[in-house]
This record gives structure tokens, sequence and C-alpha cells, in this order.
């Protein structure tokens, strides 16, 4: 599985390079807090797989990893995606690098 860091993700955003971001946690996590991704939570992901894209690279982030490590193998697995990317860390990651004030829980 392909991952990247939040560091590497802070750049893509910073370049304003063309990705899709997508979180796979929990609606009500997603409010606390988000990186402004698509929210589509781990549970639906294989029925809004249409939602993510396959001509661009898709990063998929949660809160520590875990779960868009699941993502990531569903959807490979489900249909073949070969552009999906793995936030190393999650949004705790997001916040210890780069914003300590951001609501995690």
């Amino acid at each position: 599985m392909k991952e990247i860091s939040v560091q590497e993700l802070k750049a893509k955003i910073d370049n304003k390079e063309d990705f899709q971001l997508i979180d796979v946690r929990e609606t009500f996590e997603y409010e606390v807090s988000n990186l402004n991704g698509e929210n589509i939570p781990l549970g639906g992901i294989l029925i809004e797989a249409e939602k993510v894209s396959k001509d661009k690279p898709v990063i998929i982030q949660c809160r520590s990893g875990k779960r868009s490590a699941a993502a990531v193998m569903q959807l490979e697995a489900q249909y073949g995606h070969e552009n999906l990317y793995n936030l190393k860390g999650g949004i705790l990651a997001w916040q210890e690098a780069f914003d300590p004030n951001m609501p995690v829980y």
C-alpha cells in the first residue's frame, strides 16, 4: 500500500496540485475537525466507490491511518484502484505537525 506523509500532503495543498482527498471518518468526527476532504465514512466506501477518482491521485485519511488503510485495501481489492494513498498518522499527525489548536478527540 502506498502511503503519504502529512508533510507531503501539505506540499500538495500548498502547490495546488490536482488530487482528491477523502476522509473516511464518521460524519460526527468530520464535523469536529477536517482537512476539507470529501467525507465518505468507511462503512460506505464500497457503496460510494464511484465518487473515488480513478484518473488522479486519491489520498484517503482518517483519525490515525488505520481506517484509511482499510479503505485503500478494500478499494484496491474490489475495484482495482492503483492511484490511492493512505495518509500516514491521519488527522492526529496533521494536528501534531501543523495545527496544535485543531480540535481532535
